[in-house]
């Protein structure tokens, strides 16, 4: 039998990270290759006092359908966890709630992209954005990211040269980069938003997650003091990698058009997120339980991504180049030696018994085949160096 599919289908391939885990069954294998945050620190207890608590205050909003902007207990506290963290000027309506940050990407794809229009992206960037944008036919064109961040003054170039549809940026621990925008560049990008009148889409799904000490504001929260650069600025929250990844509970901060016709595509997509979801997130934001629960989990991916480091640094030496990351989730790693490919080094890895991302995926445009991913966050210290030590022998 021969289909014939939408010819979107055409743009993109089947996510390199989810055929690598087809390879993940041998026995004993040590994985650093998810993106996930370690399920043993979920606060499962929390949680379930939380779905409790929404069940007995409010078991018709909880149970029902629900408005396709959010259930609004949980808008009014997403509203006032992002002014805790500087934006205060973020309302309940200036919010809609998704079905986890990636939904939050498709819609931006959905309500801004036509075929054939350009949009930036940072080299490298989190897969699953180049493969949403190029879904909806984006000409997509990289920024290229170092250890503070993405270069304005490259952005500038390229938005005069390209006059994009919008700049997408994880600025905060990035994935796959660990790199973080330094402040004066966030100052700059705002800046160059007003001035060029170019839409940033900000994606911010780790910036709870430091190690040492917070990282700069976002640029949400930054947004108040650059005159007119809220009108050019999409934020995208997310509680998957801070609190679960099985409630789907995310949100989009946007200008009041882009955020209506968000809401109309949503409409057609899934009617509205969970509510039930979005009635216990919103009981366990209420608690407090959050934060208490972040000053658990940052020590423990502190000392596992110290414990990467620290391997990487004394096992594989000079024959690796890495971004040590101040929060997050990954180190990003290069391969220093002349022509060589981390693909490769992928498949004799898994035969050494550990697994991590090769890093070409992870550029919309001119991989950089030496380049890799490696996640400390699901896996112990003993483990880690375990797993080090086994990824040195496939050198």
């Amino acid at each position: 039998m021969s289909l014939n599919f939408a010819q979107r289908l055409d743009w993109i391939e089947t996510s390199a990270i989810r055929e690598l885990f087809k390879l993940l069954g041998k026995p004993g294998i040590i994985s650093f290759a998810g993106g996930f945050p370690d399920a043993r620190l979920f606060d499962v207890e929390g949680i379930r006092v939380a779905g409790e608590a929404a069940l007995q205050s409010d078991p018709g909003g909880a149970l029902q359908y629900g408005a396709t902007e959010g259930y609004n207990p949980l808008r009014e506290q997403i509203s006032q966890w992002m002014a805790a963290r500087g934006a205060d000027q973020v309302a309940p309506e200036q919010l809609i709630v998704t079905t986890g940050s990636q939904q939050a990407l498709d819609l931006i794809g959905k309500t801004m992209i036509s075929p054939g229009d350009t949009v930036i992206v940072e080299a490298p960037t989190f897969l699953a954005t180049i493969q949403c944008f190029k879904l909806y036919g984006a000409n997509i064109i990289t920024l290229p990211v170092d250890k503070d961040g993405a270069d304005p003054e490259i952005l500038a170039s390229l938005i005069a040269q390209h006059k994009p549809k919008f700049v997408y940026l994880i600025p905060t621990f990035g994935n796959p980069s660990g790199a973080t925008l330094s402040l004066a560049r966030r100052r700059r990008m705002l800046e160059l938003a007003v001035q060029t009148q170019t839409l940033l889409v900000e994606d911010d799904p780790y910036g709870d997650l430091y190690f040492d000490a917070p990282p700069p504001p976002s640029l949400m929260a930054l947004s108040a003091q650059v005159a007119g650069s809220r009108d050019w600025l999409v934020h995208c929250g997310s509680l998957s990698k801070i609190l679960s990844p099985g409630l789907r509970v995310g949100w989009l901060i946007a200008p009041a058009a882009l955020l209506g016709k968000a809401v109309m595509c949503k409409q057609f997509s899934d009617a509205a997120t969970s509510t039930y979801a979005q009635a216990t997130a919103a009981a366990y934001l209420a608690s407090g339980g959050l934060n208490a629960a972040l000053e658990r989990i940052r020590p423990v991916y502190a000392e596992r991504a110290k414990a990467m480091v620290n391997a990487l640094r004394r096992e594989l030496g000079s024959a690796v180049d890495f971004v040590e990351p101040g929060g997050g989730l990954f180190v990003w790693a290069r391969l220093t030696a002349s022509g060589a490919d981390a693909n490769l080094l992928a498949k004799r890895a898994i035969e050494q018994g550990v697994a991590f991302v090769p890093g070409a995926p992870f550029y919309a445009t001119n991989p950089d085949p030496a380049t890799f991913r490696l996640s400390f966050a699901t896996a112990d210290v003993a483990t880690i160096e375990a797993g080090v030590a086994k990824l040195a022998k496939a050198l």
